[in-house]
């Protein structure tokens, strides 16, 4: 399965992904020096945008024997990854002054960028296996 480059692209998409998972978001200062943590998974809508992150990467790479239908769910997941990182920097610039942003918050970016290169190498993988595909029909005789 990890034969092909775009299937390591994805892999380390995904691990990324997870990563959100156990990542925090911020950190607010409190009063006395009491923190508080917000974690992606403590806000319903970005647990539900990682859940169909991982389950469209974790279906891209399964897909390997399709290279097309890999390559097209993982442009679909990659815009899906710029769409939440556009989330994720109003949200920064919403709160910059009253909370500590975590680095994590740049990992949809990382993982959209893993994820467009994975489906530029599963295009040229598909387009030279129907190209061989294609050279190898035996030929027809004409009568």
């Amino acid at each position: 399965m990890f034969k092909r480059i775009q299937n390591l692209f994805l892999a380390a998409s995904t691990a990324l992904i997870i990563a959100m998972f156990f990542c925090k978001m911020y950190t607010q200062p409190g009063i006395e020096g009491s923190d508080a943590v917000m974690r992606y998974y403590e806000n319903i809508p970005y647990l539900l945008i990682n859940i169909m992150l991982l389950t469209a990467n974790i279906f891209a790479i399964f897909n390997f024997k399709n290279p097309i239908l890999q390559a097209r769910v993982s442009v679909i997941g990659g815009l899906l990854m710029v769409a939440f990182q556009i989330w994720l920097g109003i949200t920064f610039f919403r709160y910059q002054d009253l909370v500590i942003f975590s680095v994590s918050m740049l990992f949809p970016l990382l993982e959209a960028f893993l994820n467009f290169m994975a489906a530029r190498s599963a295009m040229i993988d598909g387009v030279t296996v129907q190209a061989a595909s294609k050279r190898k029909l035996p030929k027809k005789k004409r009568s």
